[in-house]
């Protein structure tokens, strides 16, 4: 496509902007393992439906859950499958390849804010809060995920020690690689939105 500026040149958008563009049509059909096959192919046309809120987290319940909602406070288990929206291979890691829950305290500050808001809720971002059973899919734009992560000297370990921040995948199978080359790595100014299929846990 040529520039309105009438010298012939030819305007290219920036990685930045394709990715951006395109986030829908490469994350939302992943084969994501949380999500059985048929509700990941059900909704029109790029896989499941999202819905946006103000400060750019994307949703969508593939299956509702029941029962009260968790709080601030506490305890929670999920297992979880994290893409991004960038790469050749966007699928980094879920937690059925290792058998191993992912477990934090809500709002203990070791996990990023786009995956607490997901299972809290936000009554002004209009998002409903989760139930255990459910199982969510969020996309998370960079300043609600490991945006911190990028700057020089961040530690990269899991837990929230020494200043980071989780779910950070284990160094199995290249999981850890594959989510390090994106959210932890200083010679990248940008980081792609994260794609995480979310299935929550009541008392465990």
């Amino acid at each position: 496509m040529y520039n309105s500026r009438g010298d012939g040149r030819r305007d290219h958008p920036s990685r930045r902007d394709l990715l951006a563009s395109s986030a829908l049509q490469v994350a939302v059909p992943l084969s994501v393992l949380l999500i059985p096959t048929n509700q990941a192919n059900a909704a029109q046309p790029n896989g499941i439906q999202l819905t946006e809120s103000p400060c750019g987290l994307k949703w969508a319940d593939p299956k509702q859950g029941t029962g009260e909602p968790l709080k601030v406070g506490s305890p929670v288990s999920i297992d979880y499958s994290m893409a991004s929206t960038a790469g050749r291979f966007p699928q980094i890691y879920t937690t059925k390849n290792t058998g191993a829950a992912y477990r934090w305290t809500l709002g203990d500050g070791s996990t990023i804010a786009g995956m607490e808001m997901a299972i809290l809720g936000n009554e002004a971002e209009g998002i409903p809060p989760m139930q255990p059973g459910g199982i969510r899919r969020v996309i998370i734009p960079a300043a609600l995920g490991f945006q911190r992560l990028a700057e020089p000297n961040a530690k990269c370990v899991d837990g929230g020690a020494e200043g980071s921040i989780g779910p950070i995948p284990p160094k199995v199978d290249g999981a850890y690689q594959r989510w390090y080359q994106f959210y932890c790595n200083p010679r990248i100014p940008y980081q792609p939105d994260l794609v995480v299929d979310i299935k929550l846990y009541g008392k465990r």
